[in-house]
């Protein structure tokens, strides 16, 4: 952590810590009722928590390292290239998953645990994105980009909660099917976004 700014890079481990605990269960609740819905929204939403919570985990281990000689940007590289494979797996699920939805008038079962984690991760990741940013611009050195561009990404994740929560309500308020499918196809837009950033290691960039 930087010398210059002890207590802000603590506040930005602490705002990681939770930004992990609230993906992980984002993730469990989106993932078993989009699954149990047929949502490729909802499923896509989940799997894509648990991708940004391996990514929160890195960019943890590097607020707990910097300065004592432990980081090893090498390995925080191929971390996140994995990570990136991840995103562009998760991307031709949700095309295919997608695709065969509107070939198939596939329609989903309403989900009020879906709806209410989307709606519930519309208040609370704007809310850890504010912070970062604060603590972010607040820090000196090399991790001020890193907290900066995480705070990015967690804004980018309540768009996809405002995403997602969109196609729930227009497919249970509407009936309109094709909704589902195609907010899937705005979380592919994301994920392939998000996989070729991972796969640069632009977050290991200082």
């Amino acid at each position: 952590m930087t010398a210059e700014t002890p207590g802000v890079a603590q506040a930005a481990v602490r705002l990681e810590v939770a930004t992990i605990a609230w993906n992980t269960i984002e993730a469990a609740v989106a993932v078993v009722s989009g699954l149990l819905a047929g949502s490729v929204v909802l499923t896509g939403f989940g799997l894509d928590s648990g991708i940004e919570v391996v990514s929160a985990v890195l960019v943890l281990h590097r607020l707990r390292t910097a300065g004592h000689g432990e980081g090893n940007e090498a390995r925080e590289r191929r971390s996140l290239r994995a990570i990136g494979v991840t995103f562009f797996a998760l991307a031709a699920y949700l095309t295919a998953d997608g695709v065969h939805s509107l070939l198939t008038t596939s329609r989903p079962d309403t989900s009020p645990a879906g709806i209410a984690i989307s709606a519930a991760a519309l208040v609370v990741m704007p809310v850890l994105a504010l912070s970062k940013r604060a603590a972010g611009r607040r820090i000196a050195g090399p991790l001020r980009a890193l907290v900066l561009a995480d705070a990015a990404e967690t804004w980018l994740c309540a768009l996809l909660a405002a995403a997602t929560l969109g196609g729930l309500l227009a497919y249970g308020l509407a009936g309109w099917w094709w909704a589902d499918p195609a907010a899937g196809f705005f979380i592919v837009s994301f994920a392939l976004r998000e996989g070729l950033e991972a796969w640069r290691g632009e977050l290991c960039v200082d």
